[in-house]
């Protein structure tokens, strides 16, 4: 690293101060020496050479315009507008005239997420090379006063309330303070300034979350208590006092102040501790006691729900995820509405994504595991429904596969539940290359049913996919998630191969032609299962996996150091001499010898949770011994690739590995051609 300091005077919010930096020539992170080249990775991507109707761009490339946001008041449209360069940048429309704007161009960093403040301005979330370290910015509609209202060096700011009856302000949490907490603040959205709003002092329990009303006052918070479990408080007569404590895994949370009882103290809270489902009750917290359930499930956890904001939070709807996405509407409007809607749209999936504050326009959104997204705009005294956009519109549903829902009993007699979704061309008999595609997380994360351009895109070569949700999946129940604690590449990894030798059972697969692929826990499994089973799989491809359990929990992010103990619970702990054995033998770093089979590693350089040493390790061991594997990173990249340019060279790449190593000619021409 070369330095040269210089001095300079800097602007921000119309105030001038000095400040100092490095001119630096900034080191790359990790061993720059291991990267495959960019030729080697071309070659790699060459190697898919058969003739398909879609493109890997057609699947990865950025849509011409997504992610679309009414304005409160319904008279502009705000949406991401492809460049034709694949960069994309933030773009207003006026709804009466269809006028189209420029608000903010991409730079060199991607706008991560934005939404409506008010009718004026916009905030937006950018972070530096995917860091995860996020500002938040703002910009009026005219794209006047563009300027970033967090602007403080490695520290991460996230939205926390968006305050809809306070026009200047929303609530902010930021470890400005201190690296490994976070506490909030009241951002004013013109000027920049902060206040804060609470402040945990060295040697209290960390806290884990923070619940205001919507006049922005802060009502309870969530403490991290003896490393594991969770402690609520809640704030009567300026003191807070505890409503609960609750064990990881148990739950017990506050979804919203937002009630219309007249009782400023009753609240919605999610919560599992009367059973094994989360359910969600109207909960009094002054008096500590449940008024009542409702609305539960019997057999999948239930966390969703909608208020009507116009018409004093009523209920509109409750909203879980079963084999596939379930809506059940409330209010006597909103079952009108959702009446109209599926009238319109019939058995495809549709959800209301956004709204304006009078309630009259509606942003719908239609899936289906066919098709990617089509946004409309339903203009309820008009009833008229309108079609805004289509998404990745050259992807026609006729030409693709369909996503079935499996399940199937694990060795240990639990219930799992997944996803297989077959080539479209799929005829009864053949025995197809599968993809396995183990998801990240791990805890409480769980694949779900609709559009998977990945498995669309595997499809298309004619390939496989599954997905199965493992224990330690959410949505199931509590006892299905306690159940993979401490069995992570072990039980967890034991269902995924007994959904792997489900589908081969049925007669969908060729057992010699199974891939493993995942990202972050994914990638892990990917690794874990190649040395575990090495004689399942043909090859994998992990993609910002975990491959040391040692090394990976030196390296978490200093906002995740609160809940290390609880990673210790999920995973394994270090400090417990049976359970440091167990680390050791999961750990493929550690046990590369038993890994036979050709691998592919990707990783983002900048990536905050699972550092780039975790990659560097198992590729740098591996070929010391002579294994075959490919390793692209990406340097403007963290957990996970987020620009274009890269996903497509991540996919090709992919491509030309499966390609090679689970196509065999012999036995069959893999093509598909959709007429």
């Amino acid at each position: 690293m070369e330095n040269a300091s210089i001095n300079e005077k800097n602007k921000h919010m119309s105030k001038e101060y000095s400040v100092d930096i490095d001119k630096a020539v900034k080191e790359k992170p990790g061993n720059t020496k291991l990267p495959s080249t960019e030729a080697e990775l071309k070659d790699l991507a060459a190697l898919e050479t058969g003739d398909y109707k879609y493109s890997v761009e057609d699947y990865f490339r950025t849509p011409e315009a997504f992610s679309f946001q009414l304005s409160p008041d319904g008279k502009y449209i705000a949406y991401m507008k492809r460049r034709k360069t694949g960069e994309r940048d933030l773009y207003l429309i006026e709804t009466a005239t269809q006028k189209e704007t420029l608000l903010k161009k991409q730079e060199e960093d991607l706008i991560r997420g934005f939404y409506w403040k008010n009718n004026k301005r916009i905030l937006y979330l950018q972070d530096k090379g995917g860091d995860e370290n996020y500002h938040v910015y703002g910009v009026d509609i005219n794209g006047q006063n563009d300027n970033d209202l967090t602007p403080f060096d490695g520290v991460r700011a996230i939205i926390i309330a968006v305050l809809k009856e306070d026009e200047e302000h929303v609530i902010v949490q930021m470890n400005k303070d201190n690296p490994g907490q976070e506490e909030p603040y009241r951002l004013n959205i013109n000027t920049g300034e902060v206040t804060k709003l609470y402040t945990v002092n060295e040697g209290d329990a960390p806290v884990a979350a923070y619940n205001f009303d919507r006049e922005g006052n802060l009502r309870a918070i969530t403490r991290v208590i003896d490393g594991v479990n969770t402690e609520l408080l809640y704030k009567v007569e300026e003191e807070f006092r505890t409503v609960n404590i609750t064990e990881f895994g148990d739950s017990f949370s506050i979804s919203s102040f937002n009630v219309n009882t007249g009782n400023p103290d009753e609240a919605y809270v999610v919560s599992n501790l009367e059973g094994d489902k989360s359910e969600i009750q109207l909960y009094n917290l002054k008096e500590n006691k449940k008024v009542r359930t409702v609305f539960s499930n019997d057999t999948f956890d239930v966390s969703g729900i909608s208020l009507s904001r116009k018409r004093d939070y009523e209920i509109d709807y409750f909203k879980y995820t079963g084999e596939k996405a379930v809506i059940v509407p409330v209010s006597e409007t909103y079952k009108k509405i959702y009446a109209r809607l599926k009238k319109e749209f019939g058995d495809k999936q549709f959800f209301t994504v956004g709204k304006t504050d009078d309630e009259t326009q509606y942003m719908v959104l239609v899936t289906s595991d066919k098709i990617i997204g089509e946004y409309y705009l339903y203009d309820v005294q008009k009833d008229e429904v309108k079609l805004l956009y289509k998404l990745l519109p050259q992807l026609k549903s006729e030409d693709m596969a369909s996503m079935t829902p499996i399940s199937f009993k694990s060795r240990d007699g639990l219930d799992l539940h997944g996803y297989i979704t077959l080539p479209k061309n799929y005829k009864s008999g053949n025995k197809v290359p599968l993809i396995v595609n183990p998801h990240g997380g791990p805890q409480g994360i769980r694949d779900n049913w609709g559009f998977n351009p990945e498995a669309q895109l595997f499809a298309s070569r004619g390939y496989a996919t599954l997905h199965v949700n493992f224990r330690v999946s959410g949505g199931y129940g509590k006892e299905f998630l306690k159940a993979g604690f401490g069995e992570i590449g072990r039980k967890a990894m034991d269902d995924v191969e007994d959904g792997v030798d489900y589908v081969i059972e049925q007669g969908w697969v060729d057992k010699d032609r199974v891939a493993i692929y995942g990202g972050s826990h994914g990638g892990y499994a990917v690794l874990r299962g190649m040395t575990k089973t090495p004689e399942k799989y043909a090859c994998g491809v992990d993609y910002v996996g975990v491959s040391n359990l040692n090394t990976f929990m030196e390296t978490i992010p200093p906002y995740w150091e609160k809940y290390r103990e609880i990673l210790y619970k999920i995973w394994y702990n270090p400090n417990i001499p049976e359970e440091k054995a167990i680390m050791d033998e999961i750990s493929p770093a550690l046990n590369v010898e038993k890994i036979k089979k050709p691998l592919f590693v990707v990783q983002g350089a900048n990536d905050p949770r699972v550092n780039i040493d975790e990659a560097d390790q198992i590729v740098k061991s591996l070929r010391k011994r002579g294994v075959e594997v490919s390793y692209m990173v990406k340097y403007d990249e963290g957990h996970g690739f987020g620009k274009e340019e890269n996903r497509l060279d991540l996919y090709k790449a992919m491509m030309g590995f499966f390609a090679e190593h689970l196509k065999d000619e012999k036995l069959e021409k893999v093509k598909e051609k959709v007429s």
